[in-house]
C-alpha cells in the first residue's frame, strides 16, 4: 500500500523515512560511532580523580591550597606506619632504622615536608603503648600526579625492613586505593549484570532477537559516554565515581527505551501492520514518549552542574551524556534495526517450553501476561492481572492512599536522624592497607596528621598576637591542645611560646597552628569548634582547614545551592509533564509522588550506612555518618528515574482518556499495559545498580543499593498503588487547566495519542475543552494529525489481535 492510500493514523512520516530509507547505512554508522568511541574512550578510568567533595571557593579549600605551598608538613597525604615488631619505638635498632627510611623518603623526587616521631619527639607521632610511630610527608602534584609518585615509591618502603615492618596510608594512598578498587568492582559488575540482564529480557520478551537489541542500545550508550568523559577530563576534573553512573544508567535507561519501543513494535506487529507503519506508530507514541522521559531524566541530573564540588559535576556529565547517547540510540538506530528484522524481531523464542501446555490466553508473549485468575475476559486479556488490582486500588482509593503515604512517610523517618560527613578511609574495605593504617592511628594514637583542624595565620602575626590567639583557641570547648610549627604544645590553657611565629615569619609573613579536638574529627562538636574558631577575631588574617571545616563548607555551599538544584528540577519536571498531559494538576501529583518514592531510599540509607545496621552481611565499615554530597546525588538521580516510569505511565493513560474520554477506564487500561513492563524494566535497572551496589566502596555500594529500593518502591508501589489512587480520588478534575493554558498546550503541546480525541472525551482529553491534539507525525516531540475514528479503529484492532 502506498503512503497515500493509507489511512491517516498509519502514514509513514518524516522522521520514520530518515531513519530507516537507509537502515543498514544506519547501523553501519552506528557501528563505527561505537568504534570510534572505543578509541576515543579508552583510558579514561586512568584519568579520573578521586575527589572532588570540596567547594574550590571555600575558605577551607584556600587553607589547605595555601597551607601546602607554605608549609608541607602541615598538610602530609603520606603517612608511612612503623611497627617495631614487639619492640618499642624507641629502641636504638628501631630508631635507626626509621631515621634512615624518612631520610630515604626526604631524598625521593616529589616528596616534602618528611617528619617523623624520631626526629621530633612528638607525641602525636608516637602510638600509646610505644609500639608503633609514624613518618608523614607530602607528596606534590596533583591528584594524579601524586598517585603516579605514590605507586612508584611506595614498593620500596611497604613490607619489612630490618626490625620493623611498615605500611602505606595517608589520603593519597586511600585514594588511589579507591580508584583501583573501584575500576576492579565495575568491571565485576558488568560481568554480573549483563548475562542476568539478558536472561531478564528473554524473559519478558520470549524472543532472543528481541531481547538483544536493549542490551545493544545499552552498549553503544555506554562506550559513547566513556568517551565523552575521556575528552572532559582535558578541560575538567571527572570523578573516578561517575563511571558507575555510566554504567548503571547506560544500561538501564537503553534497556527501559529500547523495552517500550520494541515492546510497541511488537504490538503494532500484532494489530496487523506492515513493517514500516508498525515503527512509524511505535515512534509517534513509544519514541516519543521516550524523549519525554530522556528530557526529564537529563534535567534532574543536569541540576547537578549548580554545585561547585566536582563530584557532582562529574554526575551531570555523565549522566546528561548517557541519558541523551541512549535516547539517540533507541531513536535512530533502534528503529533502522527493527525496520531490517520485521517480524523476525519474534525470532529465537526461548521461552516456548515453559509454555506447553498453557491455556491460550495465557501464552501471551511479554510482560503484559496477566498473572492471577479471574473471568475469561481478563484471561484473554495481556496484563490482565494488573488491570484487576486497578480497579481493586481504585474502589478502594482513600484506603490505598493513605496507607500507601503513610508507609514511605515511616520508611523515611530515619533521615531524620542524618549526621553528615566526609569520605575518608572506612569508605575502602576493612583489609585495605591505607583503612588499616588509618584505623590504626584512629585507635592507638592520640591524635594524628591530619586529623586536626588547622588554621593559617597571615598578615605578619607577631609573636605576642600568636601566643595570644594560641591561648584563646585553647581555651575553647572541645578543644584537646594546639600544636606550634616547630612542634611545641600548648596544653590545655597553657599558651605557646613565642618562638614558632618568628619561625614562621620565615615563611613568606605567615604562620600555623593545628588544633586538635577532643572528639572524632568531623562529629558535630568538632563541626562547632571549627565555626567557634572562625567566630575569633585575631589582629591577624586567618583561615580554617582540616576534615571538619570541609564538612562545614560543604554544607554551607550544599545549603545554599540546593534549592536553585530543586527549583530546576520542579520547574522543568512540572512543564514537560504538562506539555505531554495538558493537565494542571497531573504535573504536581508526578512531582510529589515522585518524591515520595524516594523516602525509603533515604530512610534505609541513615538506618543502614549511617548506623551500621546490616555492615556484616553486607560487608562495610560505618563510619557514623553519610558523605555530604550523597544525598544530593542520589535525589538527582532517583528523581529522574522515577519520573521515567511516570512518563511512561501518565503517556499511556493520557492515549487511553483521547481515546474513550473515560477517566476510570484510561487509567486501568495505562496500568494494565504498562504495569508489567514498567515492573520488568524495574527490575532489570535494580540488577544492574544491585550489580554496582556489590562494590566494596562503601559509597559506591550506598549509591547503587539505594537507587535500586527506590527505583522497586516507585515502580511496585507508587505507580501501581499510589498513582492510580490518587488518580480515583481527583476524577476528571485530573486533566483539568484554565482555559489560557489549555490554548497554550493547544499550540505547544505534545501527546504520545497518535488520534485526536474521540466523542466521548473532552476536547483535547480535558474537562475544561482544551488540550493536546493527536495525529500521525512520528517525529519524536512533534505534533500530530489525524482523525479519531482512525485512532479508534486502530485501537479496537489492536485490542481484538491481543485477545487473539
Amino acid at each position: 500500500m502506498t503512503d497515500v492510500n493509507r489511512p491517516p493514523g498509519e502514514r509513514i512520516g518524516g522522521w520514520t523515512r530518515l531513519v530507516t530509507a537507509r537502515p543498514r547505512l544506519s547501523l553501519l554508522v552506528a557501528l563505527l560511532f561505537t568504534a570510534l568511541a572505543v578509541v576515543a574512550g579508552s583510558g579514561v578510568a586512568d584519568r579520573l580523580s578521586g575527589g572532588g567533595w570540596e567547594d574550590p571557593a571555600a575558605q577551607s579549600s584556600y587553607a589547605t591550597k595555601a597551607l601546602e605551598k607554605r608549609f608541607p608538613a602541615s598538610q602530609p597525604n603520606l603517612i608511612l606506619l612503623v611497627d617495631s615488631g614487639g619492640k618499642k619505638v624507641d629502641d636504638p635498632a628501631v630508631a635507626a632504622e626509621a631515621r634512615a627510611l624518612a631520610k630515604k623518603l626526604a631524598g625521593e623526587k616529589a616528596v616534602t615536608g618528611v617528619t617523623s616521631y624520631w626526629d621530633t619527639g612528638a607525641s602525636a607521632l608516637r602510638s600509646k603503648d610505644r609500639g608503633e610511630a609514624i613518618i608523614a610527608a607530602r607528596i606534590t602534584g596533583d591528584e594524579t600526579a601524586a598517585g603516579k609518585a605514590l605507586e612508584r615509591i611506595a614498593p620500596d618502603y611497604r613490607g619489612q625492613h630490618g626490625p620493623v615492618e611498615v605500611s602505606v596510608g595517608g589520603p593519597v594512598a586511600v585514594k588511589q586505593e579507591m580508584q583501583t578498587t573501584i575500576q576492579e568492582d565495575l568491571l565485576r559488575a558488568e560481568m554480573m549484570a549483563l548475562p542476568v540482564t539478558l536472561v531478564l529480557l528473554v524473559m519478558v520478551f520470549g524472543s532472543a532477537v528481541a531481547a538483544l537489541l536493549p542490551l545493544g542500545i545499552g552498549v553503544i550508550a555506554i562506550l559513547g559516554t566513556d568517551a565523552v568523559l575521556r575528552v572532559l577530563t582535558e578541560f575538567t576534573d571527572v570523578s573516578v565515581f561517575a563511571q558507575n553512573l555510566t554504567t548503571a544508567l547506560g544500561l538501564g535507561l537503553a534497556i527501559d527505551y529500547a523495552l517500550f519501543i520494541v515492546r510497541r513494535f511488537r504490538e503494532e506487529l500484532s494489530a496487523g501492520g506492515e513493517t514500516l507503519p508498525a515503527v512509524a506508530a511505535t515512534l509517534r507514541t513509544a519514541g516519543r514518549t521516550v524523549l519525554f522521559s530522556a528530557l526529564t531524566v537529563a534535567v534532574s541530573l543536569a541540576a547537578m552542574m549548580v554545585f561547585p564540588q566536582y563530584f557532582l559535576r562529574s554526575f551531570a556529565y555523565a549522566g546528561i551524556a548517557v541519558v541523551l547517547i541512549a535516547a539517540a540510540a533507541a531513536l535512530v538506530v533502534l528503529p533502522a534495526a527493527l525496520a531490517l528484522l520485521g517480524a523476525r524481531v519474534n525470532k529465537w523464542d526461548l521461552t516456548r517450553l515453559l509454555r506447553r501446555g498453557r491455556p491460550a490466553g495465557r501464552a501471551a508473549a511479554g510482560t503484559d501476561t496477566g498473572t492471577a485468575t479471574g473471568t475469561a475476559a481478563d484471561r484473554a486479556e495481556p496484563g490482565a492481572g494488573w488491570g484487576r488490582l486497578a480497579r481493586l486500588v481504585m474502589r478502594r482509593a482513600p484506603v490505598f492512599a493513605l496507607a500507601t503515604v503513610a508507609g514511605l512517610v515511616a520508611l523515611g523517618l530515619p533521615f531524620l536522624r542524618v549526621e553528615f560527613g566526609a569520605a575518608d578511609d572506612r569508605q575502602l574495605p576493612s583489609g585495605a592497607e591505607s583503612h588499616v593504617v588509618q584505623q590504626h592511628i584512629r585507635d592507638g594514637f592520640a591524635g594524628g596528621p591530619g586529623g586536626g583542624v588547622e588554621i593559617l595565620a597571615e598578615g605578619e602575626p607577631g609573636a605576642a598576637a600568636l601566643a595570644d590567639y594560641s591561648a584563646k583557641v585553647s581555651a575553647l570547648p572541645g578543644v584537646l591542645r594546639v600544636d606550634s610549627p616547630a612542634g611545641h604544645f600548648a596544653d590545655g590553657r597553657q599558651v605557646g611560646k613565642p618562638g614558632p611565629a618568628e619561625a614562621a615569619r620565615a615563611a613568606g609573613g605567615a604562620a600555623y597552628l593545628s588544633v586538635q579536638p577532643k572528639g572524632e574529627g568531623v562529629e558535630p562538636a568538632t563541626q562547632d569548634l571549627v565555626r567557634d574558631i572562625r567566630a575569633q577575631n585575631p589582629p591577624f588574617r586567618t583561615s580554617v582547614t582540616g576534615t571538619a571545616a570541609v564538612v562545614v563548607d560543604t554544607k554551607e555551599s550544599l545549603g545554599d545551592r540546593a534549592p536553585w538544584a530543586g527549583a530546576i528540577i520542579i520547574a522543568v519536571t512540572l512543564l514537560l509533564v504538562f506539555l505531554l498531559t495538558g493537565s494542571v494538576l497531573i504535573p504536581l501529583q508526578a512531582v510529589l509522588l515522585n518524591a515520595l518514592s524516594l523516602t525509603a531510599m533515604f530512610g534505609a540509607m541513615v538506618w543502614v550506612f549511617q548506623e551500621g545496621h546490616l555492615s556484616g552481611p553486607l560487608s562495610f565499615t560505618s563510619s557514623g555518618d553519610i558523605e555530604t554530597t550523597l544525598p544530593v546525588l542520589m535525589f538527582c538521580v532517583a528523581f529522574g528515574l522515577s519520573m521515567d516510569y511516570g512518563v511512561f505511565l501518565l503517556s499511556r493513560i493520557k492515549e487511553e482518556y483521547e481515546r474513550t474520554g473515560d477517566h476510570e477506564a484510561a487509567v486501568e487500561f495505562g496500568l494494565r499495559r504498562t504495569g508489567g513492563l514498567i515492573t520488568a524494566a524495574a527490575l532489570i535497572l535494580a540488577v544492574v545498580m544491585v550489580a554496582i551496589g556489590t562494590s566494596r566502596v562503601t559509597n559506591t555500594k550506598m549509591l547503587g543499593l539505594g537507587i535500586a529500593l527506590a527505583v522497586l518502591m516507585d515502580a511496585m508501589v507508587v505507580r501501581s498503588l499510589l498513582v492510580p489512587a490518587v488518580m480515583k480520588l481527583t476524577g476528571r478534575a485530573t486533566w483539568w487547566a484554565p482555559g489560557p493554558l489549555r490554548r497554550l498546550h493547544t499550540r505547544f503541546g505534545l501527546s504520545e495519542g497518535e488520534s485526536a480525541p474521540s466523542s466521548g472525551a473532552p476536547s483535547g482529553g480535558s474537562p475544561g475543552g482544551g488540550g493536546s491534539p493527536g495525529g500521525t507525525s512520528e517525529d519524536p516531540g512533534g505534533k500530530a494529525d489525524g482523525d479519531a475514528g482512525s485512532g479508534q479503529e486502530k485501537g479496537r484492532r489492536r485490542d481484538r489481535a491481543s485477545a487473539r
